[in-house]
């Protein structure tokens, strides 16, 4: 039994932008950690910023691991979150740039120039009716 080209096509760019999410996804939980540890840490601990970088892993890092598992399950929910969260990180890398952080910039405009693109590609021509 042959595959529809076009359904395969969607298939690869499904997986792409499944594998960057949660390379996202990681790279915002560690993150997340280490300014938990770093916190922690500190002469001194406010419980409220602690509280807000929980609150940020959990809703950064679970959402984007959210989306790429809808994205690998073939549905498309997670696509706007990831499309935003993505824009967002490309602002975020301008002020990177602006500070002079180079080594964090360029990645960081990288990956979510490379994700942005990969979700606009991922959109399916025709949706499955059921």
């Amino acid at each position: 039994m042959k595959q529809d080209p076009a359904a395969a096509k969607a298939a690869k760019a499904r997986a792409l932008v499944a594998s960057l999410l949660i390379f996202e996804s990681v790279v915002i939980a560690s993150l997340g950690v280490w300014l938990i540890v770093l916190t922690v840490t500190a002469d001194s601990v406010e419980i409220r910023p602690l509280l807000g970088e929980l609150i940020f892993i959990v809703l950064g890092s679970g959402g984007l691991f959210a989306a790429a598992v809808g994205y690998r399950r073939g549905k498309y929910f997670g696509r706007a979150p990831a499309f935003l969260a993505n824009l967002i990180a490309i602002g975020v890398s301008k002020y990177q740039f602006d500070a002079g952080l180079y080594i964090v910039a360029i990645p960081l405009f990288i990956l979510a120039v490379v994700t942005v693109v990969s979700v606009l590609r991922a959109i399916p021509d025709r949706l499955p009716t059921s």
